[in-house]
Formats: structure tokens, C-alpha cells, sequence
């Protein structure tokens, strides 16, 4: 797996999506394992509705155990905006994930304004990248807690 150029990504959705498109083959492939820039972390492939299509989407994504919650973050390598899986989520908070070679469905929760300043220290602790994301961008990145339904 060849690295992610942040910038690009952000401005250019057919780069973002043929690098997504390549992370999920080799998160298949590998029983979950990939290289790259997710190499020694955990991550999952979420499957959500498109809050404007009503389309399927997938969004592999890093995940994080803090205080024993499955959290995901809304980061989109510091960018101005959200990602559209925040957006989906925000309108539909069933989701399904892929993580490791197991298969479940999900409740998706966004972690309101003081649990998420409690947890996004501790995430940074654990993915040092999410504080550069955080530095890079006005907004508050917005964590979400998964829950196994």
C-alpha cells in the first residue's frame, strides 16, 4: 500500500476513491490487515446510506478503543470540511463494519462536545497523526462511538 497525499485527497475525490478502493482490497485480502499509512493500526471498513443518495457507501477508516468504546473519527486529514461518512451517519446512525474478518451491524453515536474533549487526547495518544489533523483545521473533528446491535 503506497501512502495517501493528504492534500490530494481532500481536493480530488477520484484519487480518494481509487486509494479507498485499493485499501478495501487489501483490508479483504489480508483478513483485515493492510500497510500503508493504517499499517500497525486498527481499521475498519464502514458501510453506510448516502444521506443525499440513499446509495450504499464504504469508507475504510482507522478505529480506536478508548475506555472500552470503539470510536471513529471524523478527521478527513484536517480538512475544512467534514467527510461524507460524517454526514451519513449524522442522517442515518445504523451502520455496518468490517473489522478484522468479522461482519456486524452497528448503532453509530457522535460523542457530545465534553466526552469528545475528554477523548480525543487519549486517541492522540494512541494515533499521534489525529493531532496534526486537529492542528491543520478550524473545526472541531467529531468522534463517534460504535455500538455492536
Amino acid at each position: 500500500m503506497t501512502e495517501i497525499d493528504k492534500n490530494k485527497a481532500v481536493a480530488d475525490t477520484g484519487y480518494l476513491n481509487d486509494f479507498n478502493t485499493a485499501v478495501v482490497e487489501e483490508f479483504r485480502a489480508n483478513g483485515g490487515k493492510v500497510g500503508g499509512p493504517f499499517g500497525g493500526g486498527t481499521l475498519l471498513l464502514l458501510h453506510t446510506v448516502g444521506a443525499k443518495s440513499g446509495q450504499p457507501r464504504l469508507s475504510p477508516l482507522a478505529c480506536v478503543t478508548v475506555d472500552g468504546r470503539t470510536l471513529i473519527v471524523g478527521s478527513y486529514v484536517g480538512a475544512p470540511k467534514n467527510p461524507a461518512w460524517v454526514h451519513n451517519v449524522r442522517a442515518n446512525p445504523k451502520a455496518h463494519i468490517e473489522i478484522g474478518t468479522e461482519s456486524y451491524d452497528v448503532d453509530v453515536h457522535e460523542l457530545p462536545a465534553e466526552e469528545r474533549d475528554a477523548a480525543y487526547p487519549k486517541i492522540v495518544e494512541i494515533v499521534p497523526t489525529f493531532a496534526e489533523y486537529q492542528a491543520k483545521t478550524d473545526r472541531v473533528i467529531p468522534l463517534f462511538e460504535l455500538t455492536r446491535v
